[in-house]
Formats: C-alpha cells, sequence, structure tokens
C-alpha cells in the first residue's frame, strides 16, 4: 500500500462524523448498508443518506448531504459513477473535505467517476478512489484485510 493511500486511509478513519451515500431501503444486504453498519458499530457518528428513503436501519435517513444537521467530516459513496458526479458536489457545497468513492470486488461494480475525481482535485476535496472502507483500520474485518492483500498484490489499490 503506497503511502499516499495510506495517509489519506487514515485521515478518513480518523473521523467521527461519516455519511453513508446510498444506502438502501430495501436490501440490508447491500454493501452501502453493511458499510453503514460496521462504521456505527465501531464507535462512528454515522449518518445514512439516500434521496428515496425517510429510514433506513431504524433510523432517520438524509435526503442529501446538505439535509444532515451537523457538518461530516467524510462521505463514503456506494452508488452509481453518475451519481458519485452529484454527490461530489454536493460535498463541496456542504463543506465536506474528504471522500472514499467505495470499489467493490464483484467485477465492474464500482462508485468511481473520473470526472468526480478530478472535480474532487479541483475542489481541494481529499479523494479515495476505490477499494472498499471495510479494508483497512478499525473498520475491517479479516476477509476484507484478505481482499486488501490480493489487491495490493494485483496492483488494483487505489492511489
Amino acid at each position: 500500500m503506497s503511502s499516499t493511500l495510506t495517509a489519506k486511509v487514515d485521515d478518513f478513519l480518523a473521523q467521527k462524523r461519516i455519511a453513508v451515500a446510498g444506502v438502501s431501503r430495501t436490501d440490508s444486504a447491500s454493501a452501502a448498508n453493511a458499510i453503514y453498519r460496521r462504521f456505527r458499530d465501531t464507535g462512528y457518528e454515522v449518518y445514512p443518506v439516500n434521496p428515496n428513503a425517510d429510514t433506513v436501519e431504524g433510523v432517520t435517513c438524509y435526503k442529501s448531504l446538505q439535509a444532515i444537521p451537523v457538518v461530516v467530516d467524510g462521505v463514503v459513496i456506494i452508488t452509481r459513477p453518475e451519481i458519485t458526479d452529484q454527490i461530489v458536489h454536493d460535498c463541496a457545497e456542504a463543506g465536506i473535505t474528504r471522500v472514499w468513492m467505495h470499489g467493490g470486488v464483484h467485477g465492474p461494480v464500482t462508485s468511481v467517476s473520473e470526472s468526480a475525481v478530478t472535480y474532487c482535485h479541483e475542489h481541494h476535496i481529499t479523494v479515495i478512489a476505490g477499494a472498499c472502507p471495510l479494508m483497512f483500520g478499525q473498520t475491517s474485518d479479516g476477509v476484507h484485510r484478505f481482499i486488501r492483500g490480493v489487491y495490493g498484490l494485483m496492483g488494483r489499490l487505489p492511489n
């Protein structure tokens, strides 16, 4: 893992208020909901975001990042890439300076949008473009750490 990625991951996971954009109102087994629960269960203040849901996992779900009643420190995005573009614009408007665009192991499934990455760089938003936060730090587990190792060997970890 590069020192740049290590620094970004350490900084992101050191924050306490995290939004998870893309949680599902109908599929509690979704990657987004799993990430939401893991952050919640490891002591983070977590805010689910889905414009089509009033509640998720039994708590208030926010329609947008701007609707969250506090400024969050970072956002994990688990959406289609074209939606990621809008979310990073919302981050800039909401004063959020850390973004993690989820990249899964399931083939081409990813939230990474190159135009969103460029936008983040242009607007001084630190971005992790790929991988999964469950591969790192206190939110990780053995399976995800194994996948991180394989990704590292294959050169598939983000910079």
